[in-house]
């Protein structure tokens, strides 16, 4: 009678520890997000970041490699969530455009301007600020393209000054206007920019 061998479990249970390995990453970039927004870059340390996730420091610096490598990837998964945010703005429609790039500051706004705060003194900061000014850039480039058309050298800097993190700052915190007063005021000023309706 031949004897067969029992069949290997190996690559289920590889496929299983790659899961959790992947897993593990993701619980450690979001909750480094949400400390390095919420507080200042130097009062968070690794072993923050690793207690919130559940992990020891070695797992965070065998995937991250440094507090710099934890910033670089959690800046990047909420780059792309941001990205998502933002290109839901109606094209042609600044009153759409006006209501997403609201909500988004009222949800992002403090934690942005934490960020910028820190940018002069803090590399891993300055590079994720840089990131989000372009992508703001591209946004009013793409949801006011209609008032662009043989007019983007004249209109989009003013475009992105006005629709920019420290208007909606001025308006809403420092004049301490209401979520539908700064929205109003917001879409006055890129009505005047763009000659739009």
């Amino acid at each position: 009678m031949k004897m067969v061998a029992p069949r290997s479990r190996r690559p289920y249970r590889m496929v299983a520890r790659a899961a959790a390995a992947a897993a593990t990453a993701e619980r450690v970039m979001t909750v480094g997000a949400e400390l390095f927004l919420d507080r200042p870059y130097e009062s968070v340390s690794l072993e923050d970041v690793a207690h919130a996730a559940g992990v020891t420091v070695q797992t965070v610096l065998r995937r991250f490699g440094s507090k710099e490598g934890v910033v670089a990837a959690a800046a990047a998964v909420g780059v792309a969530k941001v990205r998502a945010e933002r290109d839901r703005a109606p094209v042609g429609d600044i009153a759409g455009a006006i209501c997403n790039l609201v909500e988004h500051y009222e949800a992002w706004g403090n934690r942005v301007l934490r960020m910028l705060s820190q940018e002069e003194r803090v590399e891993p900061l300055r590079r994720i600020t840089d990131a989000g000014r372009s992508l703001h850039r591209r946004w009013v480039a793409r949801t006011f393209a209609p008032w662009l058309r043989g007019r983007a050298r004249r209109r989009l800097p003013l475009l992105v000054a006005v629709t920019d993190v420290y208007v909606w700052k001025l308006l809403r915190r420092d004049q301490r206007l209401s979520r539908a007063a700064t929205e109003r005021a917001l879409l006055e000023l890129v009505r005047h920019v763009t000659g739009g309706s």
